[in-house]
């Protein structure tokens, strides 16, 4: 059974205290959604420059930093279907990524992109291969699988015809490193979301999930229009056709995630919202 879960990074403004907290993980709970995806960096205190630059990018992290989320998720009856943690952590202390990792109750830790990295030097991407293949067999051998979670930059060309994406796929050993499969941001560098999902097959084991297009009412200044993420089911992307190809590849859970946007400038209401369309498929 493909579990539904929502991704933390979406509730971050939302989650600043612990009544904040377990009032919105019950609202996850009572949507239908049967799990939550941590993030390594907001379940501990984070440094200034951490919050500047997500809020930077759009993607503000909130102050829950602090809260007690072995205590919240469990008391919301939520299942912790990955954590999210950075390869430089992971290199560094794999041990503690395991433990931190089973202490949630769960198996998988997703690599979330590099910050600072060149996606086009074939070299840089290759070594990235390499890296990732060494810290996924040593958390394999602590019970704990690895995956790489994609946005646009690995859409970048490295020499002339493949991907760095494709570079990734080809040089990172099944058996050490799989993916979580972001459909969002590679329909938004220009990819086919369904091919590249056909690629992956069975090596695509977790599915980050939204939909992509515009909430203008009325009439346009141009006729183009900046397109933005939406709730599943009011934008453009073939969602129906990826949650087909998602079943075939035999994901285990499938993973809501939108940064901004959101209908009445609400993360809760615009999960709520995607719920509806989640629950009929999944």
């Amino acid at each position: 059974m493909t579990i539904k879960a929502v991704q933390q990074f979406m509730l971050g403004s939302a989650m600043n205290n612990e009544a904040q907290a377990r009032d919105v993980l019950q609202k996850i709970k009572k949507a239908g959604y049967g799990g939550i995806e941590l993030c390594g960096f907001m379940i501990h205190p984070t440094g200034l420059l951490v919050r500047m630059m997500t809020k930077a990018a759009g993607m503000p992290v909130g102050k829950g930093g602090n809260l007690d989320w072995h205590a919240l998720v469990r008391q919301a009856d939520l299942q912790v279907v990955s954590l999210h943690q950075d390869l430089g952590s992971v290199e560094r202390d794999p041990a503690a990524i395991i433990e931190e990792a089973k202490s949630y109750g769960t198996d998988t830790v997703v690599i979330t992109g590099m910050y600072r990295f060149d996606y086009g030097d074939e070299a840089a991407v290759r070594d990235l291969a390499s890296r990732l293949n060494k810290a996924g067999e040593v958390l394999v051998s602590g019970g704990v699988r690895l995956l790489y979670h994609n946005h646009n930059c690995e859409l970048r060309k490295v020499n002339g015809n493949r991907t760095a994406y494709e570079v990734l796929m080809a040089e990172t050993n099944p058996e050490y490193v799989n993916f979580e499969f972001d459909s969002y941001w590679f329909t938004e560098g220009g990819g086919d979301a369904l091919s590249w999902m056909q690629a992956l097959g069975p090596r695509m084991k977790l599915w980050h999930i939204n939909d992509r297009g515009s909430r203008l009412t009325g009439p346009a200044m141009t006729p183009i229009l900046k397109t933005d993420s939406m709730e599943l089911g009011t934008g453009n992307m073939p969602l129906e056709r990826l949650a087909v190809q998602a079943k075939e590849n035999g994901i285990d859970a499938v993973i809501l995630e939108s940064h901004r946007n959101w209908i009445d400038k609400s993360p809760v209401k615009s999960l709520e919202l995607s719920a509806q369309w989640l629950n009929q498929r999944f």
